[in-house]
This record gives C-alpha cells, sequence and structure tokens, in this order.
C-alpha cells in the first residue's frame, strides 16, 4: 500500500502539488466557463449518436443484419463528422465566418448514408416500430444541432421542419397512411426543430457573455482615457500661459540684444522667473494628481467597480469626513490599491467597502468574492502599503474566507501631519 507521509506527501510526492479541477475551474473568466460548457455540451450530446443507434436498431422487430451494421457503423461517422463541425463551427462563429464548407459537407455525407442505411435495415418492419423514422431523422438531427454553432435560428428552424418533412415522405413512401406519415412528419420536424435551437440558444449566451466581457474591457479603458485626458487638459492649462509668455519673452530679448539696446537682461531675469513658476506649478498638479483624499477615492472606486460590472457598497463613507487629512490620506491609499486589486486578480462580482472609528483607530475593510488561486494575496503594492501605513503606525492585513478576500487597514485617529 503506498500511503502518505503526516506532510502530505507520499509515493509521488505533495498531493497539493496536482492542480485540483475546482481551482483550473474558479482560473477561468466567466466567457471561459460559458464557452467550455457549451463545446463539452456539443461533443457530448453528438458522441451519443452511436449509442441512439444501437437503441433504434435494437426497437426493431425485424431487421437486416448488414444494413443494420452499416447505419450503426455510419452513426458513428456522423457523431465524428459532426463533433469536428461542432468544433470548427464555434470557432468560426466567434470569428464571424460562415459554416466551414469541408466538415459540413463531410457531416452531411455521413447522415444521408445514415439515413439511407436506416432505410433498407428497418422497412421489413416499419409498420409495427419506430424503428424507420426515427433512423432516418436522426442524423440529418444530430448533423443539424452541429451547424447550430453558425446557422441563424431561422434557417435551423425550415432545416428542422424539412428533415421532418422528409421522414413522412419516406413512411409515406412504403405504404404507410397519410395520417400517419403527417403525424410522424410534425413530431419528428418538432423534435428536430427544438432540439436544434436548445443547442442555438446556448451559443447566443456565449455571445452574450463575450459581449459584456467586451464592453466591461472597453468601460474600463473608457475610465483610464477619461483620466488621462483630464490630467493632460490641466497640465494644458497649467503650461499654455506660461510656455507662451516664455516664448515671447525669448522673441524680445533676442531682439533686444539684436539691436543693442538695454532691458534684455530684464526680460532674461523674467523668462527665468516664468520658468521657475512654470515648474512649481507642474509640480503642483502632478501632486494634486497623486495626492488620495478617502472621499473622492470611495466614490471613484464605487464608480470604477461598477463600471466594471462589479456591485460596490460602500458603509461608513460619512465618518471619514470626521478624520484628519493623513489619516484621510492613508486610507484614500488602502482603498486605491484595494480596488486595483479586485480589479486585477479576481473575478469579483461583490466588493464592500466599511469604515469604522472606534477606541482611537480608524478601520477600513475591502471585501471581494470572485478570488482565483491560492497564493498569498501578497504583491508589491499590498507591501509597500503595508510599510506606508506602518510608518503612520498602521497596520495591513489580508485573509481568506472560501472564495473571498478581506483586506483590513487599521491606523491610529491621531496620525501626526
Amino acid at each position: 500500500m503506498i500511503w502518505a507521509d503526516p506532510g502530505g506527501r507520499g509515493r509521488y510526492g505533495s498531493m497539493t502539488a496536482v492542480p485540483t479541477v475546482a481551482r483550473w475551474w474558479e482560473n477561468r473568466t466567466a466567457p471561459q466557463r460559458i464557452e467550455l460548457y457549451t463545446r463539452w455540451s456539443f461533443y457530448i450530446w453528438l458522441a451519443m449518436a452511436p449509442l441512439l443507434a444501437l437503441g433504434i436498431a435494437g426497437s426493431a422487430a425485424q431487421r437486416v443484419q448488414p444494413a443494420t451494421t452499416v447505419f450503426v457503423l455510419a452513426s458513428v461517422a456522423v457523431a465524428a463528422t459532426a463533433v469536428l463541425l461542432a468544433r470548427a463551427g464555434l470557432a468560426a462563429h466567434g470569428e464571424g465566418r460562415g459554416l466551414p464548407r469541408r466538415p459540413a459537407l463531410a457531416a452531411a455525407a455521413a447522415a444521408v448514408a445514415a439515413a439511407a442505411a436506416a432505410v433498407l435495415a428497418f422497412t421489413p418492419d416499419a409498420p409495427d416500430t419506430p424503428a424507420l423514422p426515427w433512423g432516418v431523422a436522426m442524423p440529418p438531427a444530430m448533423a443539424l444541432v452541429a451547424a447550430s454553432t453558425v446557422w441563424p435560428t431561422r434557417t435551423l428552424t425550415r432545416a428542422g421542419s424539412g428533415i421532418g418533412g422528409a421522414t413522412g415522405i419516406v413512411v409515406l413512401a412504403i405504404g404507410a397512411p397519410l395520417g400517419v406519415g403527417a403525424v410522424l412528419a410534425i413530431v419528428v420536424g418538432a423534435t428536430s426543430t427544438f432540439l436544434t435551437l436548445a443547442f442555438r440558444f446556448s451559443v447566443w449566451v456565449l455571445d452574450v457573455v463575450r459581449e459584456m466581457e467586451r464592453s466591461r474591457g472597453a468601460q474600463l479603458q473608457l475610465a483610464v482615457a477619461e483620466e488621462r485626458l483630464r490630467f493632460a487638459r490641466d497640465l494644458h492649462d497649467v503650461m499654455g500661459r506660461n510656455l507662451s509668455a516664455i516664448a515671447v519673452k525669448s522673441q524680445l530679448a533676442a531682439e533686444l540684444v539684436r539691436r543693442g539696446r538695454d532691458g534684455a537682461a530684464e526680460e532674461l531675469a523674467d523668462i527665468s522667473r516664468v520658468a521657475e513658476e512654470s515648474l512649481r506649478e507642474v509640480r503642483d498638479v502632478v501632486r494634486g494628481y497623486r495626492r488620495t483624499d478617502l472621499a473622492g477615492e470611495l466614490a471613484g472606486a464605487r464608480s470604477v467597480l461598477r463600471a466594471a460590472g462589479v456591485g460596490c457598497t460602500v458603509s461608513g463613507e460619512d465618518g471619514g469626513a470626521a478624520l484628519p487629512e493623513p489619516v484621510q490620506a492613508a486610507l484614500g491609499w488602502v482603498v486605491r490599491e484595494a480596488v486595483t486589486n479586485v480589479l486585477r486578480h479576481s473575478r469579483a462580482t461583490e466588493c464592500t467597502v466599511e469604515l469604522r472609528t472606534a477606541g482611537g483607530e480608524a478601520e477600513l475593510t475591502v471585501t471581494n468574492d470572485g478570488v482565483a488561486g491560492s497564493g498569498s494575496g501578497w504583491g508589491s503594492g499590498l507591501t509597500g502599503l503595508a510599510e506606508r501605513l506602518a510608518v503612520a503606525g498602521g497596520r495591513l492585513s489580508t485573509r481568506r474566507e472560501r472564495d473571498r478576500f478581506v483586506l483590513t487597514a487599521s491606523l491610529p485617529v491621531g496620525v501626526p501631519a
């Protein structure tokens, strides 16, 4: 027997070194999960064609043995070509292309061959069992399911009705009553259409999730672009006037020097003064851009998270206004770093920010779901933040609660400026 040692290591090493399916699944994004579910739903269903063929063959009272064997083997070919068609169709659909020609022709040929074999195998006992109509309908229905990855709903509905009509014609051709043929045509057509549209709905859901993910990325890029434009606008407002003054005074000083007149030194002194003033104003702009404000950071966090599709709840926000400015600035950095981590390192759908003040200490807690992986959660950003808080006598801690990540920052209210 192979026993693991107390440290969790066995003959083949640590069991924790083997990634679990659950962890692998958690690391997938929502579109990736939906795509995997949709893809394997197609594959598993289409791979069942041989089993359905065996069931249909088993329901026949009398069978032409060679033709029955051909029918089952052709159903295997239907399953294989339909899976290939579904795979190629999903790839083509994601790229906005039409149904791949070669896989579609291969699936259609296999379906026709299987349906023809069903006619030869099950015609002798057609009046007594449903083997013939379902044997004729099953192969093209499987191919149609694979085609639903690309074809629109209207085309699929027409094709499903066509399968029902063809089945009814085959049944009537062997001498079945008109009423029986009509009923079978309706039942087979409705079943084929419903099954195909159900799979088409899965593809539509995948499209919606992909579009939501693209919208989320676009919203984040828009937020970044708006912030860049704001900074550029502030910088232009500050620098435009001063640079214009420097340009004019430089031209004036050059002209005075060229003509040998007095006053060039005064103009150069003014240029130096304006340049120093510009440098100071640029520093003020950058300092203001980088300065954190707790109320502004909380409002920004709520806006950015909601734009990214993450529900955000903030509590205790009013109490932040009474905190000293250095404390607000430090907690503002906590909010900024925490929100950055939520957006970059999680698949969060909910984020809660809670501010409490008690016993001469302010405590800020940020909790989010959608945590993937099993790392410590500490990167360079949190390490730097912890060092910043430690200088002010504060503390930073993190913990995991199942799929939730909790960040807590504590800071004395009496932090010196």
